[in-house]
C-alpha cells in the first residue's frame, strides 16, 4: 500500500504539471486564443493570475469559498479529477488511489493558503510564487512540490530567495540537501531569469485578455 502511495503521489504531482500547463493556461497558437479542452478552467485560472498579479499574491476568491465562481470551479474540478482517479487506480492499486484523493485535498488546501499567506507561499513553496510573480508565467507549473518542474525543465527561479532549499521541496538536513540539489541539477538543472518579479506582465495580460 505505501509503495502504491508514493508512486500515487508522483503521478499526482505530473498530473499537476499536465494540467496546469495545457488545461488551466491552455496553448499558444498563433493568431488565436490559447486553446484548452476545458476553456471554463482557462478563464477562471487567468483571471485568477490577474487578481493575484494586482494584489501582491493575495486572492479574495478564497476568503469568499464557494460563492466565488472559480473557488467553486477548481474545488468541483479537484473533487472529478480524484473521483475518476480514484476509482481507475483502485483495482490496480488501493494505495494509489489513496493518493488521489490526498492529492487533491493537499492541492486545494496549499494553493488556497498559498494565496491568503503570500508570506508563507514565499517560504513554503516559492516556485509557485515565482510563477504568478516571474517576470515568465509560463513556467513553474507545479504547486504543492516542484518535482516534474526539474524533470521537465520548467522551473525558472527569479532570485536566490526564491529558491528551495532542494528539488523535492522538502526541508532536509544541510548536507543532505546540498548534496540532492547538486547531483538532480547536474542533470535537471533550474532556469533562472534576470528580471526581478514586476506586478503588471504585458504579454500575459494580453493572453488573459483573450481568454476573458
Amino acid at each position: 500500500m505505501l509503495k502504491g502511495f508514493v508512486v500515487g503521489l508522483v503521478v499526482a504531482n505530473g498530473f499537476e504539471w499536465v494540467a496546469h500547463k495545457f488545461i488551466l493556461h491552455g496553448t499558444h497558437r498563433t493568431g488565436q486564443p490559447r486553446y484548452s479542452p476545458v476553456p471554463r478552467s482557462m478563464k477562471s485560472h487567468w483571471e485568477h493570475h490577474r487578481e493575484v498579479r494586482k494584489q501582491e499574491f493575495h486572492d479574495d476568491g478564497y476568503v469568499e469559498g464557494i460563492s466565488n465562481w472559480r473557488t467553486k470551479n477548481e474545488i468541483v474540478s479537484l473533487a472529478v479529477v480524484a473521483g475518476i482517479a480514484g476509482l481507475a487506480f483502485y483495482p490496480i492499486s488501493k494505495g494509489m488511489a489513496a493518493a488521489a484523493l490526498y492529492s487533491a485535498g493537499n492541492y486545494y488546501y496549499i494553493h488556497r493558503r498559498a494565496h491568503l499567506e503570500p508570506d508563507w507561499a514565499m517560504k513554503k513553496i516559492p516556485w509557485h510564487y515565482d510563477h504568478h510573480m516571474n517576470s515568465n508565467q509560463d513556467a513553474n507549473w507545479c504547486v504543492t512540490k516542484p518535482w516534474f518542474d526539474y524533470i521537465m525543465g520548467t522551473r525558472v527561479v527569479s532570485s536566490a530567495d526564491l529558491k528551495e532549499q532542494n528539488p523535492l521541496g522538502v526541508n532536509l538536513p544541510k548536507p543532505i540537501a546540498v548534496w540532492l540539489s547538486t547531483t538532480v541539477e547536474k542533470y535537471f538543472p533550474a532556469q533562472w531569469v534576470d528580471k526581478s518579479p514586476k506586478l503588471i506582465d504585458q504579454s500575459n495580460d494580453n493572453a488573459m485578455d483573450s481568454v476573458a
